[in-house]
């Protein structure tokens, strides 16, 4: 186990990382202290999280927004050239130098081969993730990825995946507990981490479920469900005949990311708060006395309109608005939401609790669907006395078997990281690698100078040939108007459609032209939209290969296409228990008539 430094110093020398460990450990604080210093020395660091709750607090988006591969479950070359097409997207994943993923537990091991495919193609670097640090946070025991229906874990976690293991992250699993002072809640939470909550353990959360609610004492609820905490929120709210006050959001900035926003932010863009309506701050202000998760009743409006906050020990608190924001690699402001701080909070769900410190709360985890649910939700609390449990299922203290199997070896690299790196090698290693994005970033200046003055002459852009005659069904475009640039030399793709007529192999080409085989697959895809006479049999996979993906689709059927008819990879590539790559599947299907 590591101590919150060593991390920090492990981070800092540019290894990629996974930083874990338990609830409250302060994982988000280690990652906080990383980017800060990482702003202060100019280095482009991207801010992304799996949920857009987990990252608007630390003023990021989500990866799937950022990687711009949406929901997609899968990606091919197309996807990719599309991606280009998109200067915004090409500029921020050109110069990015450092990739943070918060909240990793709840992110699908196929977006992450896929954030891993962009970075690569981006970058055009064959290393993970294009060669640039990629720092993975979060704990496994949590919630989990969100996949198909009878999806097992192993197919959903994201260590399982290959860019995972491309990547070999440093583990730095910290040991320092920072939430719960209570060593009895603690042993509960470190049984369930086991696996093996003892009769002790149960006694006392049976216990627990005779803990009456103070009657003077506020104290909100967590259910597994939101239809129970919308119903509860809505009805309290309603019922109070006070003074009411309704509070506008001030949203700015580029328009999706305003809407990624506003369903992030844990409180409404229109919040109607009267008196007496229980709130929760939803957002770190220390100096102010305030975090994210406490508790408070709105006991009065100030001169300036915003809500005092009366708080436990009797202490009361001006609510101002505050600032969440999406922020670019150089730390830009894209878009902003400016709220004051509160949501309504006689109710929440689990989902949105994590992350959260809670004085108290009234659990109901009797219908606990999700292992890991229980976990997370004993673990906002600090202490055992501010428990008061109203219900739980065989389900709510259960974890993945699968995460618990990995964590014993998460432990086990932490251990053996620990006793690697010592404080002066790390201190020399984060000098070069800060020289190192220095030059990097100087170097990606000089570039983007140079497109700018040379896009319009030397435009390699695939053109829409929407108004062209179709023959046979298919567009044919001639050469010279499909993928010829306005000057003499030969383009990209004519250089590629060279050496297929002289009848070499991908590999062949993609060492010839220096780019990846990928990358001319993807010219591949392009080129026979509008050359019926390619040859294209020095591409084709072995009859084997071919036998079993044509195999796959029959035993699949309509699995394999998605919402528009087209042909989906992944089912392939997951029915064939992934032994076959997606390009070689892509190749395939252009000798297979689906």
């Amino acid at each position: 186990m590591m101590k919150q430094s060593k991390a920090l110093a492990i981070l800092k020398s540019g290894k990629n990382v996974f930083l874990t460990g338990s609830a409250g450990a302060g994982k988000t604080y280690v990652l906080n202290q990383y980017i800060s210093y990482l702003k202060s020395n100019k280095v482009a660091v991207a801010i992304t999280a799996s949920t857009g709750i987990a990252a608007t607090h630390m003023n990021g988006m989500t990866i799937h927004s950022w990687a711009g591969i949406g929901v997609k479950d899968s990606f091919g070359p197309t996807d990719l050239q599309s991606l280009k097409d998109k200067k915004y997207l090409t500029d921020k994943l050109e110069q990015v130098q450092v990739l943070i993923i918060d909240e990793i537990s709840m992110l699908h091991k196929q977006q992450l081969e896929m954030v891993n495919m962009v970075l690569k193609f981006f970058k055009k670097n064959t290393l993970a993730f294009g060669g640039i640090q990629v720092v993975f946070c979060g704990d496994f025991f949590q919630l989990p990825p969100v996949g198909r229906q009878q999806e097992d874990n192993k197919e959903k976690f994201a260590f399982m995946s290959n860019a995972w293991l491309e990547a070999s992250p440093v583990v730095c699993y910290i040991s320092e507990q920072f939430r719960q002072s209570d060593n009895s809640l603690n042993r509960i939470l470190n049984e369930i981490r086991a696996g093996s909550p003892n009769q002790s353990t149960m006694d006392v959360l049976t216990s627990a479920l005779k803990n009456n609610v103070p009657k003077d004492e506020f104290i909100t609820k967590l259910y597994t469900h939101n239809v129970d905490v919308d119903r509860i929120n809505t009805e309290k709210l309603l019922h109070l005949h006070t003074k009411s006050k309704v509070f506008q959001a001030e949203i700015k900035g580029n328009e999706k990311l305003r809407e990624l926003l506003s369903k992030s932010v844990l409180t409404d863009a229109v919040l109607e708060l009267r008196l007496k309506t229980k709130v929760m701050f939803i957002k770190n202000n220390y100096d102010k006395g305030y975090m994210n998760g406490t508790l408070g009743e709105v006991v009065d409006f100030s001169e300036d309109g915003f809500p005092m906050v009366k708080i436990a020990g009797g202490y009361v608190i001006e609510a101002i608005p505050e600032d969440w924001s999406i922020e670019d690699e150089l730390g830009k402001t894209l878009a902003s939401f400016k709220q004051v701080p509160l949501r309504l909070a006689w109710a929440i769900t689990v989902h949105k609790s994590q992350g959260m410190t809670l004085d108290a709360a009234e659990v109901d985890l009797s219908k606990t669907f999700e292992r890991g649910q229980g976990y997370v939700a004993l673990s906002r609390l600090k202490n055992l006395e501010s428990l008061f449990l109203t219900g739980f299922n065989s389900m709510a203290l259960q974890v993945d078997p699968l995460a618990l199997k990995v964590d014993k070896r998460f432990r086990e690299l932490s251990t053996e990281a620990e006793n690697k790196w010592y404080e002066e090698e790390l201190e020399k290693y984060a000098s070069l690698f800060l020289k190192v994005c220095t030059e990097s970033a100087a170097r990606q200046e000089m570039l983007k100078k140079t497109r700018k003055k040379t896009r319009k002459s030397k435009s390699e852009d695939y053109q829409d040939f929407s108004d062209e005659p179709i023959v046979n069904g298919k567009k044919l475009v001639p050469l010279n108007k499909a993928i010829k640039t306005k000057t003499d030399k030969p383009t990209t793709y004519e250089k590629t459609l060279a050496l297929i007529r002289e009848g070499k192999d991908l590999k062949t080409i993609a060492e010839e032209r220096n780019i990846t085989e990928g990358t001319v697959l993807g010219h591949i895809l392009k080129l026979i939209e509008h050359y019926d006479d390619l040859d294209l049999s020095a591409f084709k996979p072995d009859a084997t290969t071919i036998k079993k993906i044509e195999s796959a689709m029959m035993e699949l059927g309509d699995d394999i296409r998605g919402e528009n008819g087209r042909i989906l990879m992944t089912p392939i590539h997951q029915h064939l228990e992934e032994s076959i790559p997606f390009d070689t599947i892509r190749l395939a299907m252009l000798f297979i008539k689906p």
